[in-house]
């Protein structure tokens, strides 16, 4: 007689059905899901209509087929996405309440950027995932036919897609933005760069959460113009602009320089090199602040992060990191009392000192 019900002899009945290998065998299929309503404006349409709305009337207002609207509303209900409601026989679909807050345009903490970038790069590019693990190096030439020995060039292949990646910036530090920057307490630092600020959103953070500072953004020529075209208006009064490539050009001499998914694109080589330049240019008691999605010190997660490196693999030079690998790239380029602090979500921060003696 076998251990357990149902089992053959010896095998425990969780083995008979792979639950999870399954799970992640589909894990593709619920991302389409999601990229596709979004896509589509779904969860807009159902924002604006302020009522529950049919499967024809939804069908009608996204330019899509009645079967194929059906069956992706269904799939969304069943994701927890949308709610069904029964009315005089008809089903009645109505956002869910995260719906609204991150899947709409319109919402202020929309992930909607973000998620076209994963549907239209990020995904594009993991279809060479096995490329990319046995060759060591991202894929863009095969994804997109653009040569990547410049990374950023690359990434920018386009004002379209530019404006894309800075979207994609956008709408995450609007969500993990405040989180990163009150993780330690910046209010000493009155002069801050970003750099590599692109959007500005995390120096809109910056002067929303430190009255008295003033905030740089330091970032390459077109991206510093598609800045101001789109993203930083002359009502951030305290937000000024420093055009320049961060490995060539000197940067400005201020008090606080914040790195925000900025090392994550580079070898260690390249952020020791990075950092070095920072630290010249940085004033006697200032320091940098990194922010970046931690491994925990043995690697063993979060799984986020996990497949954030396997993300880096396949579109950078870089990698995800240890608090205690930061810490040591901020060593070597001279920087001490190097701390960080984890914020419970996606982000955590790292802040690194220069001695005030130093010069």
């Amino acid at each position: 007689m076998s251990e357990h019900p149902g089992s053959s002899e010896g095998t425990p009945a969780a083995d008979m059905y792979p639950r999870k290998i399954l799970e992640y065998m589909e894990g593709f299929l619920v991302s389409k899901v999601v990229f596709s309503s979004c896509e589509l404006g779904v969860f807009d349409v159902l924002l604006g209509a302020e009522r529950p709305l049919s499967a024809e009337e939804i069908s009608h207002a996204v330019g899509a087929s009645l079967d194929g609207t059906q069956r992706l509303l269904a799939a969304c209900t069943g994701l927890q996405l949308l709610n069904a409601h029964q009315d005089n026989g008809r089903v009645l679909y109505s956002n869910t309440e995260q719906a609204s807050v991150y899947l709409t345009r319109s919402s202020p903490s929309s992930l909607y950027q973000s998620i076209q970038y994963s549907s239209r790069t990020i995904y594009l590019c993991w279809h060479y995932l096995t490329d990319a693990v046995r060759e060591g190096r991202n894929q863009y030439e095969k994804a997109f036919g653009v040569n990547s020995k410049d990374l950023f060039q690359a990434l920018y292949r386009s004002d379209e897609e530019m404006v894309k990646f800075m979207q994609l910036m956008n709408s995450i530090w609007n969500i993990c933005g405040k989180d990163v920057i009150t993780a330690f307490d910046l209010s000493p630092f009155k002069v801050i760069c970003d750099v590599g600020g692109c959007s500005g959103a995390l120096a809109k953070q910056c002067t929303s959460a430190y009255p008295e500072c003033t905030v740089t953004i330091f970032d390459l020529p077109k991206v510093v113009h598609m800045s101001r075209e789109h993203f930083v208006t002359e009502a951030d009064q305290r937000i000024s602009f420093h055009e320049g490539d961060f490995f060539k050009d000197p940067l400005p001499e201020v008090d606080l320089y914040i790195l925000a998914r900025i090392l994550h694109d580079w070898t260690d080589e390249r952020c020791v090199e990075l950092l070095r330049r920072v630290y010249k240019a940085c004033k006697p008691g200032g320091a940098v602040l990194l922010v970046e999605a931690l491994l925990y010190e043995d690697g063993s997660g979060p799984l986020t992060v996990q497949l954030y490196s396997l993300n880096m693999l396949v579109q950078t030079e870089g990698r995800e990191r240890t608090a205690a690998q930061y810490a040591a790239l901020l060593a070597a380029a001279g920087f001490t009392n190097n701390q960080h602090r984890l914020t419970g979500k996606i982000y955590d921060a790292v802040l690194g000192r220069k001695a005030a003696g130093d010069q």
